[in-house]
């Protein structure tokens, strides 16, 4: 099921969010690409800041909010980073890293279609956050949330492009290339940059085909 979801997800991309993707990076100069992606990212310190405080980390919590705060006004609504100058480092923190730290398992690898690689527990975690965030962005973006979500994914998706040349260029299995790099990713988010060595689960590969 795994690899027939990657080889759709692979069609999708490569015919439509790649053309995309490459369209908007042609046309967009560098600086307002990096001003876009200051933008989503500083609308996400909010979600950082509520999980750092869910897995009891309050001073990154502090730096989160000192940040979307600092960002958020000298940094013209987050368009300037400011704050990571200042000394306020970025963290990043979402609910299935919370969801790890509470001692929640990772179950399976999955692919999900469209989303890509996840977990059975980042699979949950991102429906939950979906249900809690279009809320708090309503209040916050008003009518234009979803043609700013709509400029989100062809942002990150452009972001991406250096991996998919990086990717095609070395040819080889692509779906291990992407199961291993989600993996081994998250389990560096999960552990602050200090990951213990990996442990092989057959578990997580029982969806593979």
């Amino acid at each position: 099921m795994n690899r027939t979801l990657f080889a759709f997800n692979s069609v999708v991309d490569s015919h439509l969010m790649q053309p995309v993707a490459r369209g908007y990076k042609a046309v967009t100069p560098g600086f307002v690409d990096t001003g876009i992606t200051n933008f989503f990212n500083n609308l996400d310190e909010i979600s950082v800041m509520a999980n750092n405080l869910l897995q009891l980390k309050p001073t990154q919590a502090l730096m989160s909010g000192g940040r979307f705060v600092a960002n958020s006004t000298i940094g013209l609504l987050g368009l300037v980073d400011v704050a990571t100058p200042m000394g306020l480092i970025a963290h990043d923190e979402d609910f299935g890293q919370t969801l790890a730290v509470w001692g929640v398992g990772s179950g399976p690898y999955l692919v999900l279609p469209f989303l890509g690689p996840s977990t059975l527990r980042d699979g949950s975690a991102t429906v939950i956050e979906w249900a809690v965030e279009p809320r708090l962005e309503e209040e916050l973006l008003e009518g234009s949330r979803y043609s700013l979500l709509a400029l989100n994914i062809v942002d990150t998706r452009a972001d991406l492009l250096p991996l998919t040349d990086s990717m095609q260029r070395t040819g080889g299995d692509g779906y291990t290339f992407m199961r291993e790099a989600y993996l081994q990713r998250r389990s560096y988010q999960i552990y602050d940059g200090n990951p213990p060595p990996p442990e092989i689960d057959d578990a997580l590969f029982g969806f593979e085909e």
